[in-house]
């Protein structure tokens, strides 16, 4: 059976299973059976911004519904192309779905889909690559890698930048892994205070990291003895928790940047701040810089030098737990929706 899970676009707790009949395939087409993939508050992001940002265009569905993308892993069920063959295994941006059927164009590492309602949309997420059988950091692959090369970019523009001169800089949903990716970046970098805001409850696990020099509450902020110049990255995407860093620096903050929206019923509308205007980070458009800075194949090798180090790391602090099947997908998807996936555990699904 092929079923697509599918999220209304107005109420993102309001969710269904579709059962499908997978096409038959044109010249061309290879359809995959997708085998494992993570979910993270990243993918919960994807659906808060999915009309803004085009995310809902990747995997059309049903009018006023749509499918959350994710990252993981498929492998070949029928191919119509012939560089693809049945059971090979790809890397890669997918439907939360039992199947996806594609048009590869073949390259050396695996295959772009250039299906024509994807040709408008950030190349990055159109990348597929080839992939051996499971391994055993696969899980920690799937769950951290769309989240690591976000702040692979970040610690890439703050340190072209200089750090705008900064001494700190300041992270929100600190046990966030996106953050803790660029927390750990910035530390192995050097040279500025790395601080990360959090709750109460995820302070013991932010403080074992080893990745921050100061951890502080969020209510703590006002007062916290944190250095200035300060660089606020924004995972959070809570206005107020904004509106805090901003009033408590003002011109002392040299940068303020929004990356994600894991507070994403937190309200967003902004009244005049004071310092800088805060600037959404837009992982794609810095790929795609550094791609033309950089000669051919330097991009790839520093990002995995940075990358290697991490995820070898990543089972001392994330504890990956496996579900399958539509319930299983449903509570956790709902347990994103709700922020209630413990900062140490790592949700990985089985269609």
């Amino acid at each position: 059976m092929a079923w697509d899970f599918v999220v209304a676009k107005s109420d993102l707790r309001r969710t269904a299973f579709q059962d499908v009949a997978p096409p038959s395939l044109a010249d061309g087409e290879v359809r995959l059976i997708i085998e494992r993939f993570a979910l993270t508050a990243n993918n919960i992001t994807y659906a808060v911004f999915g009309e803004m940002m085009k995310y809902w265009d990747f995997f059309p569905a049903a009018e006023g519904f749509g499918r959350v993308p994710v990252w993981g892993f498929a492998r070949v069920e029928a191919s119509n192309h012939p560089g693809v063959e049945i059971g090979q295994r790809f890397y890669g941006y997918w439907p939360m779905s039992t199947h996806l059927t594609v048009t590869p164009k073949v390259g050396k590492a695996g295959f772009a889909d250039v299906a024509p309602h994807r040709q408008h949309l950030a190349a990055v997420y159109n990348q597929y690559v080839a992939v051996g059988e499971e391994s055993p950091l696969e899980a920690h692959t799937a769950l951290l890698q769309p989240l690591f090369i976000t702040s692979f970019l970040i610690d890439d523009q703050l340190d072209e930048a200089g750090f705008h001169g900064a001494k700190s800089v300041i992270l929100s949903s600190a046990s966030s892994k996106t953050a803790i990716a660029l927390a750990a970046l910035l530390k192995k970098r050097g040279g500025v205070e790395v601080v990360g805001l959090t709750s109460p409850r995820n302070r013991a696990f932010v403080e074992g990291l080893g990745f921050y020099d100061q951890v502080v509450l969020y209510g703590d902020l006002p007062t916290a003895p944190i250095a200035g110049p300060a660089v606020f990255v924004d995972f959070a995407g809570d206005s107020a928790v904004l509106a805090a860093v901003h009033n408590r620096f003002a011109d002392d903050l040299k940068a303020s940047i929004l990356v994600g929206g894991t507070h994403w019923e937190a309200p967003r509308a902004q009244a005049a701040l004071p310092g800088p205007q805060p600037a959404f980070f837009f992982a794609p458009d810095r790929v795609a810089k550094r791609r033309q800075d950089w000669p051919g194949g330097e991009f790839d090798q520093r990002y995995g030098a940075a990358w290697a180090p991490f995820v070898a790391d990543a089972p001392r602090w994330l504890k990956v737990e496996e579900g399958q099947g539509q319930d299983a997908m449903r509570a956790a998807y709902l347990a994103q929706v709700d922020g209630g996936t413990a900062p140490d555990v790592g949700v990985v699904l089985r269609p």
